[in-house]
């Protein structure tokens, strides 16, 4: 019943999925990033999770000088390893989005893909709504969002988040920090893809494993108009032609064939055998091929086309 529910406003919200599980998390009853419910553990000994990578001195240091530039005394402070949260919800609310999105979202991350943490520590600050979101922004890191959903930042070690509009935006960041310490030269296709893949998401099985969401619509409405670009073209897409060019049709383009890959139970192995040939195939594009067991790729298009025509809001959930 609560995936029926969950598939039905899914149809209707047209941002995330996670808005609702955001809001079901604050009220204790649901994990914003599982479809089943899940135990609450300390806050603290999420400390553990960063497995040597950071001890608790190096937490205590980097929160004593956090500290000193929280906006207002609202700000409550938790340890996600390998990330620290920041939020001016109450306390409780901070620390639940800190175990059941950030710290459930590396666990599953880590088990599907990475084996390396981040190199430094990193801040997310979760605002409680966009007036918080737009003014501390400005105050904190002197620039205006150009998102009202949230973004990382490699300059200011943070991820940034107007969580009022739910938890989807927050795990699609997260995948980025921990890309740049694994793939650090992953093209922005497959940076996006993946992490866009994890925008609407679940727990199945133990895995994280992406829904279809929001982008559908426009992927959909580009391929009828016969637009969409080639995947050797997407592969070989510079990341500035990435994210000047038609960026919403990327994003599109891309998250729909990890989606793919997902579903057909290859995406781990193509993010694995893509980052052990990156020197001989930086594209992806051969690995990409190589996976599916396909040279005749405009034929696999139009197969893949059709079967992204044919997906609806909810699906694989």
């Amino acid at each position: 019943m609560r995936r029926r529910i969950l598939t039905v406003i899914a149809r209707h919200h047209p941002i995330r999925l996670f808005c609702l599980l955001g809001a079901v998390a604050a009220a204790g009853l649901v994990g914003p990033a599982a479809c089943t419910a899940q135990k609450v553990q300390p806050a603290a000994a999420a400390i553990g999770a960063a497995r040597g990578s950071f001890t608790r001195a190096d937490f205590d240091a980097h929160i004593q000088t956090l500290r000193k530039k929280l906006p207002s005394k609202d700000f409550s402070i938790v340890v996600a390893a390998p990330f620290v949260v920041i939020g001016d919800e109450p306390r409780d609310v901070v620390a639940q989005r800190a175990e059941r999105t950030v710290k459930w979202a590396v666990e599953k991350l880590k088990k599907a893909y990475f084996t390396e943490d981040p190199r430094l520590i990193l801040d997310i600050w979760l605002f409680k709504d966009n007036e918080s979101y737009m003014k501390n922004c400005k105050r904190l890191f002197g620039k205006t969002p150009d998102t009202p959903y949230g973004y990382y930042s490699h300059e200011d070690k943070a991820l940034v988040m107007n969580i009022h509009t739910g938890g989807g935006t927050l795990v699609h960041e997260i995948v980025h920090p921990f890309v740049a310490a694994n793939f650090p030269d992953c093209p922005a296709w497959f940076n996006e893809g993946l992490g866009s893949l994890y925008e609407q998401s679940c727990e199945v099985g133990g895995e994280i494993r992406g829904l279809t969401n929001w982008r559908l619509p426009r992927l959909q409405e580009t391929i009828r108009k016969g637009k969409l670009p080639s995947f050797d073209t997407l592969c070989h897409t510079s990341d500035t032609e990435f994210y000047e060019k038609d960026r919403g049709a990327n994003y599109a383009q891309a998250r729909y064939l990890c989606y793919y890959l997902q579903e057909k139970g290859l995406l781990q192995s193509f993010y694995r055998r893509f980052l052990a040939g990156r020197e001989k195939d930086p594209s992806g594009y051969k690995t990409l091929q190589a996976v599916l067991g396909r040279n005749d790729m405009a034929t696999f298009q139009k197969e893949w086309e059709a079967y992204v025509m044919k997906l609806r809001f909810g699906e694989g959930d």
